[in-house]
């Protein structure tokens, strides 16, 4: 079923509304995936706050002119499903996952910062830690020496308070 033309710029204003505020975009190809695969892989995406949609490939070249992400118009042939995320990693993280379990998905190429990334690059983004996970590493390195000073303060005053105490006891 095709669309018409209204329908079509509905789709166009969709999807540069989600370029707009994307930091990232992955293609995979998702030829031979069965319906209950791409559920759980939408499923998955959802709750990574991930937009995946399968677009068509015109639209969506014509979505990202004049964005970063035009780098990868021409990555876009053949059945894609396209992921766009917020967050710099999400996108990538979800579908290089995904395709770890299930060889139909084939990261073809994404973009990231006006650059243009192919399977090896998606892949090394989606091994970068989560923006939560690397707080919480920052905020045990910023806590790691105040926790040591106050340690060695604890030391400092123990030996203190022994002679203290061992003349008190005498």
């Amino acid at each position: 079923m095709s669309l018409n033309r209204t329908e079509k710029a509905a789709v166009i204003d969709e999807v540069k509304a989600q370029v707009v505020n994307a930091q990232t975009l992955v293609v995979a190809e998702y030829r031979g995936t069965k319906v209950a695969d791409m559920t759980k892989l939408r499923k998955s995406a959802r709750e990574q706050g991930v937009y995946l949609h399968v677009l068509k490939n015109t639209l969506a070249r014509r979505a990202v002119v004049g964005t970063p992400f035009e780098v990868a118009a021409g990555e876009m042939a053949g059945p894609l499903i396209y992921g766009l995320s917020v967050d710099a990693v999400a996108a990538a993280r979800v579908i290089s996952d995904f395709a770890k379990t299930n060889d139909k998905i084939v990261v073809k190429a994404g973009a990231f910062d006006g650059k243009l990334l192919d399977k090896a690059g998606v892949a090394s983004l989606a091994s970068i830690p989560s923006k939560e996970v690397l707080l919480a590493q920052l905020a045990g390195l910023l806590n790691s020496p105040v926790a040591r000073f106050a340690r060695v303060l604890a030391a400092v005053a123990e030996k203190k308070e022994a002679p203290a105490a061992e003349a008190a006891a005498a």
